[in-house]
């Protein structure tokens, strides 16, 4: 179960994230799900998806690599790190055209092969905040 359990984990981030395959969200994550994310709590696929895409529109060239993870029954933790260019509006933030490369890990829980509920830990703020920065001095201000 375990080993099975990471590899859906690595899967997860590889599909949902670099393939950017909104289908295999309906499939992994179960309807209930919740996911405790930086500074909200969604619900479900629909809720998931919403959160993505503000991401997904901020950072449209995101990828995100695995670097480690652990398992212990049903509990999955990943360590990873995503880089990107901002060069969407997704948080309300013009473009500013700046790489950003930051890193996280998320807690897993599973029940029968899909994804109950997750726990993101990153720190949004300080990118929120540097690119809040890269907007106030962006070129032609």
């Amino acid at each position: 179960m375990t080993v099975r359990n990471r590899s859906l984990a690595i899967r997860w981030f590889e599909e949902v994230w670099n393939v950017r395959s909104e289908a295999i969200i309906d499939q992994m994550l179960g309807p209930e799900a919740v996911g405790h994310m930086e500074g909200i709590d969604v619900v479900g696929p629909a809720g998931f998806k919403k959160a993505r895409t503000q991401l997904l529109e901020a950072f449209p060239d995101l990828r995100v690599a695995v670097e480690a993870t652990a398992a212990d029954g049903d509990n999955v933790v990943v360590r990873w790190n995503a880089r990107g260019t901002h060069r969407g509006s997704g948080f309300g933030i013009e473009a500013t055209g700046t790489p950003v490369a930051f890193r996280g890990k998320t807690w897993f829980i599973m029940k029968a092969g899909r994804f109950v509920e997750g726990w993101d830990a990153w720190n949004q703020g300080v990118l929120l905040e540097s690119l809040r920065e890269a907007a106030r001095v962006k070129p032609g201000r």
